[in-house]
């Protein structure tokens, strides 16, 4: 797992629960410092909604160098998306043999933004699963059953299916999108929509039932879609994602916050949330690409001052970058 950010530890321990052996790659000096064991506090939804509470120390294995003489089969690389094309640079000359799962949010061209990373040893994936360290150091988190693997157009590769099978072992559903790069540009603006709003109010939670807000959430998202068609995503392929966002919203948005504040997986994934930035940095990132192709959203340009940084964007990137924590 590279860092030791809430995916990467989330996933590694269902993964080593799985039978599979698990380390994490760290920043030297971190393992000292994180310690023998992670304190855990997850409720695993795999097996039922209700869910099964899981509190445990666990204890964990961690490596502060990566040669390319490795013997390891999967690298999972899950950063925020501002941290991906760093990321990507340092561990291209680390792959060795492995497979590198690209395992989250991306808004630019997905070959991009993972550059030298060699195109035939790739895996795609989201995660499905959230939350954050607390003040104590505790992992507070929630574990979904499913998790979407897609490819760029190709057909799937051994290593692809070696990788779902691992999933499918530890007890994943798995998903499959075959047109990932428009998917994932969807999800990400869907989250843009949602999070103009979260800042607006000053945190996701505050959305759990708050059926105006979410509304507006909505229509922020709705706005968005002619930014996906003008980067050229296709929606007629992806009905099923976009369908809630032309549906009524008086229909939609008392639904959706009576989601977010009564159905435990989703009431725990809006409340453990932790990470502002990646927030505002979704938020500016798309207005920043509509103000590029000319495309007008008036939501997420009055939410704009809840987002807004002083800084360039770039240096965000460069300071989070050095604490592998972060990632």
């Amino acid at each position: 797992m590279f860092g030791r950010g809430v995916i990467a530890t989330v996933y590694g321990w269902a993964l080593e629960r799985a039978g599979h052996d698990v380390e994490f790659y760290v920043r030297p000096g971190r393992a000292a410092a994180y310690g023998e064991t992670i304190d855990l506090d997850l409720l695993d939804v795999r097996r039922g909604v209700r869910g099964q509470r899981i509190a445990e120390k666990w204890p964990a294995r961690y490596r502060e160098g990566l040669e390319p003489g490795h013997d390891f089969d999967l690298i999972v690389l899950s950063v925020q998306h501002y941290h991906l094309a760093e990321a990507a640079a340092f561990l291209a000359p680390r792959v060795g043999n492995a497979t590198v799962l690209v395992f989250g949010n991306i808004w630019s061209e997905p070959l991009a933004a993972i550059g030298a990373l060699p195109g035939g040893q790739l895996a795609w994936g989201f995660p499905g699963a959230g939350g954050g360290f607390g003040p104590d150091g505790v992992l507070h988190g929630t574990l979904l059953p499913s998790v979407v693997f897609g490819t760029l157009g190709q057909p799937t590769a051994e290593r692809e299916r070696a990788v779902r099978q691992a999933f499918r072992e530890a007890g994943f559903r798995l998903r499959e999108q075959p047109d990932f790069r428009d998917w994932l540009w969807i999800h990400f603006a869907q989250n843009a929509g949602l999070h103009s709003q979260a800042l607006r109010l000053g945190s996701l939670a505050r959305l759990a039932g708050a059926t105006d807000d979410v509304r507006e959430a909505l229509l922020a998202t709705r706005e968005l879609l002619p930014l996906l068609k003008a980067r050229g995503v296709d929606l007629r392929r992806h009905r099923s994602s976009v369908l809630p966002l032309r549906a009524p919203t008086w229909l939609t948005a008392p639904a959706l916050a009576w989601v977010l504040a009564h159905v435990t997986p989703a009431r725990r994934a809006v409340e453990l949330h932790s990470n502002p930035e990646e927030l505002r940095a979704v938020c500016r990132d798309t207005l920043a690409e509509a103000r590029r192709l000319g495309v007008a959203l008036p939501r997420l340009e009055a939410a704009e001052p809840s987002f807004a940084s002083e800084a360039k964007h770039g240096q965000h990137v460069v300071a989070a970058f050095r604490d592998v924590q972060e990632l």
